[in-house]
């Protein structure tokens, strides 16, 4: 099974930025809550915790290297912005950057964390999306260093429109 797709989490702990990768994402309902894992093992996770604010930022297929290369390294001593030549964005809400080169960016708000199973639930509260990128294939992980890329579109809205909310 297939979860949502590879995604580029940043933080600001107070002094700093920092990025990883998240490949284990999800959206949860029709609502602008998502839900990620991750835990005390990586960077972030007390500059996320600390701040309850993060930037989901969604890379595309042509980012695929950079995406590897931040999640092989850490943030305590390494400034992923730099080393991966990615732009931080101020963000609107959040003081979490946006990255320039990413598809679409959501400026987040930590609402939950289930420690039991290293669940952090996010809400929302301002997204942005790139219209003039080219690539827009996003990419899955699969778990064995493999991964998937968004294909074909398939439209069957009008057969789903009884399940779907108002301005889906």
């Amino acid at each position: 099974m297939e979860s949502g797709p590879v995604i580029l989490l940043t933080t600001h702990d107070g002094q700093k930025n920092n990025i990883m990768t998240i490949s284990w994402t999800m959206v949860m309902d029709f609502t602008p809550v998502f839900a990620i894992t991750t835990g005390e093992w990586n960077h972030s996770f007390d500059a996320l915790r600390k701040t309850k604010e993060c930037t989901i930022a969604i890379p595309t297929l042509d980012m695929l290297d950079k995406v590897i290369g931040v999640g092989t390294c850490s943030g305590k001593d390494t400034d992923k912005f730099a080393k991966f030549k990615l732009t931080p964005v101020p963000g609107k809400v959040v003081k979490s950057p946006l990255i320039k080169e990413c598809l679409a960016n959501i400026e987040c708000k930590v609402i939950d964390i289930i420690k039991k199973h290293n669940i952090v639930v996010l809400e929302a509260v301002a997204a942005y999306i790139d219209t003039t990128r080219k690539e827009k294939r996003m990419v899955h992980a699969v778990g064995d260093g493999t991964f998937i890329v968004d294909g074909r579109k398939i439209d069957r809205r009008k057969l789903m429109a009884s399940k779907l909310p108002d301005g889906v």
